[in-house]
């Protein structure tokens, strides 16, 4: 039987909640649909945003083009620096050292990917560094970067609380209503049991025909008012606290965000224009707050500029985020954890899907199952990327390490890690958000090295072989050779105004 909503038309929009989702959800309906919308944001001064969501991957500039923003314009607005990948410190073992890269490594052929190609070349003493076939690997190290226009696939690194103003300036533009208040009551029909209206703590009422929940970790909607269940991933990811504080930067802004794992946990540093971000990600059944806390502020480059918060968290995902007529977005829908910047992203991949499969005149079930069958494959997906760095360690040094590397892990990652130890290959599902070369990056740092590659590469004779590689390897040299530093494209580009 078909579920419909009591109205015969999707009209009105109510997002409830401000921050990086509500203002994406709002920016992008507004600017798709929002001719033949209603559409209202309720934004609390009184609740802080979380603000720590400062790194991307590139999805989101494809994000951007579908919204219009330019990103150089955007990039001087929100403080933001250019990033190429992340570098990994600590996580296989004490003192190693691997960068994940977003850019295409080396050139692959019909029968397997570039990887193939580099451990073949190992057998006649090539021993040239992977990352050193990725134009964006090599500039990171180096500290250099380039545009758009030079085929660069970078991200950002910005300042979360101005990225979330610059996309509220946008929406009003486009005629998002936005209302100061605070959410006292959620008011659920009890004919059907769909949300009917919100109830402000200044005694307003705002009805209406399609709610999103970007109330962040509270999910006001989606769990408060619905008791929508939640799928926990705890098993898998056992960090569950973060502390996050921002310093002065000692440095000029590096291309890439670190990670640095410590004995119970990890470390982030992500370099904006004006100032850094920092925190620390923890388990708290391995380590107090207090001690966390002590290890993040002994680990700092440069002078801290704000207290040290401590923010808790569940990681998993709603059992569905579209329930009745609301939709989660961002925190209230679920959560991995800051490891890959996958935050942002998830939130995007929301905000897309409501769009491709947003209701004309009516909710139908059909719709919203798929809808939730899409978004608990892609979390779940993402959630075993991220496994993958926990689980593929060689420490044994704490609790907490000898916890990951010994833990049951999800059949399809375990297969993935044999298939690539055995064979070298990586096998894609459709769609998935990490690809080819950030699996074997990350597989590879992190010490998980393929017995074998295809049998394909070794029809090239060792001239062949070796030629090939050499061009490759030159071709990158003269790319990066090309670039500016970092600096000096964030001041020609995007230099944003002093704070």
């Amino acid at each position: 039987m078909t579920e419909h909503t009591a109205v015969n038309s999707i009209r009105k929009i109510v997002i409830a909640g401000g921050g990086t989702s509500g203002w994406l959800a709002a920016a992008a309906i507004a600017k798709v649909l929002g001719k033949n919308l209603d559409i209202t944001l309720i934004e609390s001064p009184e609740i802080g945003r979380i603000g720590v969501g400062e790194a991307t991957i590139p999805t989101l500039r494809v994000f951007h083009k579908l919204l219009g923003i330019n990103d150089m314009e955007l990039m001087a607005n929100v403080q933001g620096t250019f990033k190429l990948g992340i570098e990994f410190s600590n996580w296989a073992n004490k003192g190693d050292k691997y960068f994940h890269s977003f850019g295409l490594t080396g050139k692959e052929c019909w029968a397997c990917q570039f990887q193939h190609f580099w451990m073949a070349g190992k057998k006649y003493g090539i021993n040239i560094p992977f990352g050193d076939y990725c134009p964006e690997s090599k500039a990171a190290r180096l500290e250099k970067c380039s545009g758009e226009n030079d085929g660069v696939n970078y991200a950002y690194h910005f300042d979360a609380n101005l990225y979330a103003d610059y996309l509220k300036a946008f929406s009003v533009k486009l005629g998002v209503k936005q209302i100061e208040g605070f959410i006292e009551r959620v008011n659920v029909s009890p004919e059907n049991g769909y949300i009917d209206s919100l109830l402000l703590k200044d005694g307003q009422t705002i009805a209406g025909d399609l709610f999103l929940d970007c109330t962040g970790f509270k999910a006001m909607l989606i769990d408060g008012a619905l008791n929508t269940p939640y799928v926990p991933y705890s098993h898998y990811l056992p960090c569950d606290s973060a502390i996050a504080l921002q310093t002065e930067n000692v440095h000029s802004p590096r291309p890439y965000t670190q990670s640095i794992a410590h004995d119970f946990g990890w470390q982030w540093r992500i370099p904006l224009q004006h100032r850094a971000g920092n925190g620390l990600v923890f388990s708290s059944r391995h380590v107090s707050d207090d001690e966390a806390i002590n290890t993040l502020m002994s680990n700092l480059e440069g002078r801290p500029v704000t207290e040290p918060r401590v923010i808790k968290y569940k990681t998993g995902r709603r059992i569905k985020a579209w329930n009745k007529n609301c939709i989660a977005v961002g925190l209230a829908s679920g959560f991995l954890e800051p490891l890959e910047s996958t935050s942002i992203h998830l939130a995007m991949s929301t905000i897309y899907r409501l769009l491709r499969y947003f209701p004309q005149h009516e909710i139908s079930m059909s719709n919203v199952d798929e809808f939730n069958r899409q978004s608990s494959e892609e979390m779940d997906r993402a959630r075993n990327f991220v496994i993958l760095h926990y689980h593929a360690t060689q420490r044994e040094d704490t609790e907490f390490w000898r916890y990951c590397k010994n833990m049951e892990i999800p059949e399809i990652l375990a297969r993935r890690i044999k298939l690539f130890k055995d064979t070298g290959t990586i096998m894609l599902e459709d769609k998935e958000l990490f690809l080819n070369d950030s699996w074997v990056q990350v597989m590879m740092g992190q010490g998980i090295m393929p017995a074998a590659y295809h049998p394909v590469v070794d029809m090239m004779e060792e001239k062949e072989l070796k030629g090939f590689l050499a061009f490759l390897r030159d071709d990158v040299h003269k790319k990066v050779a090309a670039m500016p530093s970092h600096q000096e494209l964030i001041n020609k580009y995007c230099k944003a105004m002093p704070v």
